[in-house]
């Protein structure tokens, strides 16, 4: 069955929804609102990580997650994620209760020390493909390429296999064709044997596709989203739950054949 993961930005500067979920009320709120309409994980994140984004420092984005996943792990009953390549703050996401690393670096960024937070604190990492650059020479196998080595530097601090999940970084250092180059060719991402997190929701490549405004791109996202659970994603990671998860519930039906006459 696919898992959806609702995604809550607690940034004044996210792409899609800045600055709505800054204040704990409000973000506790919101996230019960996912649970209910069917999340099984909920992401959190203190720094955008949209193109031309404001960096944020360790201390300023711990000073905004932390008292949200305080609040969430005593309110809602399935796993929190920390969306975060620093690791001072997965360390104190983990201290306050997050369960799961989502790393948009894939356990490159800086000392490449994230890695070595997972096993230290024995959670699963999600390793996200990203690069400084789109010097791509063949680019799928570019793409299979770098995620092998955020595999090895994980592998290289300890992490077991069982706690490594991929992301194939769709709209991180890629163009609008490469994005949908590579989401025609999830499998070969999938067939590598770890978990597959695709995080699509929103995102450009389809509001360009579409021409689409970025509050319009939910019927954009529910597609992307049954093509990735065809390739075999076991992960969604979503802004518009309710609407997702029914579509990844009629896919699963379908594809097991379990429906009733």
């Amino acid at each position: 069955m696919t898992k959806i993961m609702g995604i809550l930005n607690v940034t004044p500067d996210s792409f899609s929804d800045g600055g709505r979920y800054t204040a704990v009320e409000e973000a506790v709120r919101h996230a019960k609102q996912l649970v209910r309409e069917g999340a099984d994980a909920i992401d959190v994140g203190g720094e955008s990580t949209r193109p031309g984004a404001a960096l944020v420092s360790a201390e300023e984005e711990i000073e905004r997650v932390v008292p949200i996943i305080e609040r969430l792990v005593q309110e809602i009953d399935v796993p929190i994620s920390i969306d975060t390549y620093k690791p001072a703050v997965a360390r104190a996401a983990l201290e306050a209760g997050a369960t799961i690393i989502n790393d948009v670096w894939g356990s490159k960024w800086g000392d490449r020390s994230m890695a070595r937070v997972a096993f230290e604190y024995g959670v699963p990492i999600i390793l996200m493909h990203n690069r400084e650059n789109r010097d791509y020479h063949h680019f799928i196998e570019d793409v299979v390429s770098d995620l092998q080595e955020s595999i090895k530097i994980a592998h290289a601090a300890g992490v077991k296999d069982e706690h490594i999940w991929l992301d194939p970084g769709i709209g991180f250092a890629k163009d609008v064709a490469q994005n949908l180059e590579l989401m025609n060719h999830l499998d070969v991402i999938t067939r590598l044997g770890y978990p597959v997190l695709l995080g699509t929701s929103r995102k450009s490549f389809i509001g360009q596709t579409l021409d689409l405004p970025t509050e319009e791109r939910v019927e954009g996202t529910i597609a992307t989203t049954c093509l990735g659970i065809m390739k075999g994603c076991d992960w969604v990671r979503v802004h518009d739950v309710k609407e997702n998860m029914r579509a990844a519930k009629m896919m699963d039906a379908m594809m097991r054949g379990n429906g009733h006459g």
